[in-house]
């Protein structure tokens, strides 16, 4: 028990370090400051950090600014100079190599021809096969985890905070799915004010420590469109699956909310080649 507490100590210590890297992504971020931040030796700690996250400081530092940046060409408007500039390149085209080697397209023509347009689309009856939509029926199962209160796109903080508890509650050996749940409407729910909960789907009768949250996934159907790409594609997906292929399906959503899974990691796998579902529960 001894040994699981120090691992935990450590997760917890380096989720801190991850949760003000997060939060100060546009300001400089310094080894030092971070080590004492994670309050572990300057000599060592970054050794410390890529063993228990796989990744290096830098490469976190990198992946997040990058992630925010491919969010902002997908869905919002800010100009290139802009987005090269709180992504912490110096010029335009340094941006632009490192924008490529993860998301497959320089970011001018991802903004144009980014997996996100494949929603926007006037023809996409006539296009089938772009759309992996499926009706399944599921059993109940439970989600556990963290809440998360802010901007979806930011529910990655919640996901390291569970992950920093993984290991401690036991439930990495569990026949489990990486999951969130989204409770709020983001469309007339200010962004501040949205709800969600990252974590696993776990087995109903599973017993989990009290301190985690926890949702009941109810039984039913569920219509699931399983989507490839970037998770910064995720909201045109949303706008898609909840317009225009539910009017045309005959389908009612139920009063519920929608629950993604994600059958691959960004950890380990590029932003173009992450798998998510998002099932939307019908009535």
């Amino acid at each position: 028990m001894a040994k699981n507490n120090g691992i935990a100590d450590y997760r917890e210590r380096l989720e801190r370090v991850r949760r003000h890297i997060r939060e100060n992504l546009d300001g400089p971020l310094n080894l030092d400051d971070l080590a004492d931040i994670a309050c572990l030796s300057r000599f060592h700690w970054h050794r410390t950090y890529r063993g228990l996250t796989g990744e290096t400081v830098w490469q976190t530092v990198r992946r997040m600014r990058l992630h925010r940046a491919a969010a902002e060409l997908a869905n919002g408007s800010s100009a290139m100079e802009e987005i090269v500039a709180r992504s912490g390149y110096t010029n335009s085209r340094a941006f632009s190599q490192a924008f490529k080697a993860d998301y497959g397209l320089p970011p001018l023509r991802y903004r144009v021809e980014g997996g996100h347009r494949r929603y926007e689309n006037p023809e996409w009856q006539e296009s089938d096969t772009m759309y992996d939509v499926r009706i399944e029926e599921m059993g109940p199962a439970k989600l556990v985890g963290f809440e998360h209160t802010g901007p979806y796109m930011e529910i990655g903080s919640a996901f390291e905070k569970f992950y920093a508890e993984v290991g401690p509650a036991n439930l990495a050996s569990q026949d489990v799915a990486i999951a969130a749940a989204y409770f709020s409407d983001p469309d007339i729910t200010a962004a501040e004010d949205c709800r969600s909960l990252a974590g696993m789907i776990v087995s109903p009768d599973l017993d989990v420590a009290a301190d985690f949250d926890r949702f009941d996934i109810p039984a039913g159907r569920y219509a699931v469109l399983q989507h490839k790409g970037a998770y910064a594609e995720l909201p045109k997906a949303y706008q898609w699956f909840y317009g225009a292929w539910l009017a045309d399906s005959g389908e009612s959503a139920a009063a519920a909310p929608a629950v993604e899974k994600y059958l691959n990691s960004p950890m380990n796998t590029a932003p173009s080649e992450l798998v998510t579902e998002i099932c939307m529960p019908l009535a």
